[in-house]
């Protein structure tokens, strides 16, 4: 079986595996405690967060570690809502957002908060301008993703914090990286976010582990009360073990970005150009997207059905975001991008790994065609 769902999680670091089993043996401390274990298990937070910040070019007291980029999200945005509703009750985001920002906001747009879904252009792209637009003096914050992950199509985000600050410099600019870290050049100073989410999952390391960089200055209402851990902006117990590790992915992948990138690309525009000749397919990625994320809809065809072919074939794929992967409904994405139901409910994505060579590409090619001429000519591939 070959693995084609590197965005919804990457096989995990070695150097992570062992990181976490020797953790958990050996400091199961609290790290709010004062006898030495404990300090030891703090002090191992301590350095982590300072090989994040590092990895981010960054402060280390503007690191919060959290569960993942689920938890970031939902913090930033609820977050900084109840931390500064005075200034008024309005946020900004897109309609191609993760599940994460996108219910967070559903969620308060239910408390009476007014949201703006900005809509993208046809391939995925939010046209600065317009977002720019939607803000207004009561507008608390924006909260934009760097590379969406059903279509890879990656976000101007520059031009967006400029024209974000422009229009109101108090409002703040939340960007979910899950998608770009590893893969992309991050700027946060250029980008002038206030707030930024990863998952270590994303980036070969563990589960249950991510981070949220919150701006020095920037204050945001904890989601969980207790004690003082982040800041007093996160409370509870922290999973040393899983910080650590998560620590050494972020370094890690950083480090090996631009080797990555460099050996992802070629395979991608090689499955693109495969792609782009099959009559009837319809693209959703373009060359002008992430190096990972190849994602296209056969329109009529469901692509639950396509890609459970494609599992008997050996190949591992999915239909959109995991987060959202057992949804029957069509593709919020693909419908906001102005894709039809039949596309938007057709959809396949496929993710690259650094695992995955020009024979991969190729067996997944010839994959593609054989379930699709099996698909077509049986009734259980139409709608």
């Amino acid at each position: 079986m070959l693995y084609w769902d590197y965005a919804a999680a990457a096989p995990p670091f070695e150097e992570v595996v062992q990181t976490m089993e020797q953790l958990m043996r050996l400091h199961y401390a609290n790290p709010s405690s004062l006898h030495r274990a404990g300090l030891e298990a703090e002090g191992l937070i301590r350095r982590s967060r300072e090989v994040c910040a590092v990895a981010l070019a960054v402060l280390p007291q503007e690191i919060r570690f959290t569960s993942g980029a689920t938890e970031s999200n939902n913090l930033a945005i609820k977050g900084a809502a109840l931390q500064y509703e005075g200034r008024g009750r309005h946020m900004v985001t897109t309609q191609v957002e993760h599940p994460s920002v996108y219910e967070s906001c559903l969620q308060l747009q239910r408390r009476g908060w007014e949201i703006s879904f900005v809509a993208p252009g046809s391939s995925g792209r939010v046209d600065p301008a317009r977002l720019a637009a939607e803000i207004r003096k009561d507008t608390v914050l924006v909260s934009v993703m760097h590379v969406n992950n059903e279509t890879g199509s990656i976000q101007p985000l520059e031009e967006l914090g400029r024209q974000i600050k422009a229009a109101n410099h108090l409002t703040l600019f939340h960007v979910d990286g899950v998608q770009g870290y590893g893969k992309l050049p991050v700027e946060l100073n250029s980008w002038k976010a206030d707030l930024y989410s990863l998952s270590a999952h994303k980036l070969r390391g563990p589960r249950g582990a991510g981070l949220l960089y919150v701006r020095d200055g920037v204050k945001l209402s904890p989601l969980l009360s207790g004690g003082s851990q982040e800041q007093g902006e996160r409370a509870g117990t922290e999973n040393v073990p899983a910080i650590v590790a998560a620590a050494k992915a972020v370094r890690m992948s950083g480090e090996q970005r631009s080797a990555l990138t460099a050996r992802l690309l070629p395979l991608r525009d090689r499955l693109l150009r495969f792609l782009e000749q099959l009559p009837e397919l319809l693209l959703n990625s373009s060359m002008e997207g992430a190096p990972h994320i190849v994602h296209f809809s056969y329109p009529g065809m469901k692509g639950e059905v396509l890609a459970r072919k494609l599992e008997e074939l050996g190949m591992i794929v999915s239909t959109r975001s995991a987060c959202s992967s057992r949804l029957a409904e069509p593709s919020r994405v693909l419908l906001a991008m102005g894709r039809d139901h039949a596309a938007a409910t057709g959809g396949i994505r496929i993710s690259l790994g650094d695992s995955h060579t020009e024979a991969d590409i190729e067996a997944l090619e010839q994959a593609v065609k054989k379930a699709v001429t099996s698909l077509k000519i049986t009734e259980g591939g139409r709608i």
